[in-house]
């Protein structure tokens, strides 16, 4: 479900003070019934043991497909566009105490984890039309359960950047954030029935 930015910037979460200069353009929140405050890191390896990106729907795999395949072609995904080159890394702003909780990636995941902590982890990726960091955070639900919530930080790279977020927002909206929110889901499930 689809919430409002207070939801992800009222929260006090350790991004907040090292992603002070992006924007957040989306939250969601995804049910995990049953789960409890200590269960972040149980959704997390159930992610992982889900597949990550490659057990995405077929129209977001297609979209997937498509994207990688344009950036390729135009230069997007160029190395030196990403982190390191065209952008700093934002680990570069954390403590090493803080970069040094990285736990497992899901498969085939674009995203360079940042930090992972017992209720919140942050990956990041750049190229040629954003630097955006995916925030993952586990909050007490309105049942009195744990939820899942996915913030999303975009510094886009000029107009072009702007323009391009711009026209990928129906696709994030109809087709890509449904269909995570049916892998996160499906996920968590899957975990809780073989932990019962």
């Amino acid at each position: 479900m689809k919430l409002p930015v207070s939801e992800h910037t009222r929260r006090p979460w350790r991004i907040h003070a090292y992603a002070h200069d992006f924007a957040v353009e989306d939250v969601w929140s995804y049910r995990t019934p049953g789960a409890g405050p200590d269960d972040f890191p149980l959704m997390l390896a159930a992610m992982v043991e889900d597949g990550g990106f490659s057990r995405q729907s077929a129209p977001a795999r297609f979209l997937f497909a498509v994207r990688w395949k344009l950036g390729a072609l135009l230069g997007w995904d160029d190395p030196r566009a990403g982190l390191g080159t065209r952008v700093r890394s934002l680990r570069e702003r954390m403590p090493e105490e803080l970069t040094g909780t990285v736990g497992s990636e899901p498969g085939g995941s674009p995203f360079t984890p940042l930090y992972e902590l017992p209720d919140e982890c942050a990956r990041e990726l750049a190229n040629r039309t954003v630097h955006t960091v995916m925030h993952l955070g586990w909050v007490e639900a309105a049942d009195g359960g744990h939820e899942l919530r996915m913030a999303v930080l975009v510094k886009a790279n000029g107009r072009f950047g702007r323009l391009y977020m711009a026209l990928i927002a129906p696709f994030r909206y109809l087709i890509v954030y449904p269909s995570l929110t049916r892998q996160f889901e499906r996920a968590w499930r899957e975990r809780a029935a073989g932990r019962s």
